[in-house]
């Protein structure tokens, strides 16, 4: 495994539209070791989240682990949303913007679609 390097604000890189990863690829050795890089890296900077893009990787790729353990990774891959309810007002930061949190409104519950690692 490989730590990447995260873009950073105001880097022009971070506003590339990503692209949807084909389900076939998702399977293929290197996708998985780009996987594997990203949690190492997200789990070194420390963050809870870390889309593709912050590595300028411009696919529609998420990875987050929000245990307290660290221990349940979960793989988003072309991501979308379905419904969402409520709201909710958490303290939030961004890897890619370090050292900055903010009050961020997000609905409290959402249904997604998308492939995961397997």
């Amino acid at each position: 495994m490989a730590l990447l390097d995260i873009l950073e604000f105001p880097d022009p890189r971070l506003r590339t539209k990503a692209r949807p990863v084909d389900a076939a690829r998702v399977a293929a050795p290197g996708f998985q070791q780009l996987l594997d890089d990203m949690f190492e890296t997200m789990y070194a900077a420390p963050g809870i989240g870390m889309a593709a893009s912050q590595v300028h990787v411009d696919e529609s790729v998420m990875v987050i682990d929000v245990s307290e353990e660290k221990d349940q990774p979960l793989v988003f891959v072309n991501p979308e949303i379905l419904s969402r309810e409520g709201e909710q007002v958490c303290q939030e930061g961004c890897l890619s913007v370090p050292g900055i949190f903010a009050d961020v409104t997000r609905a409290g519950r959402i249904r997604v679609r998308a492939i995961g690692r397997d």
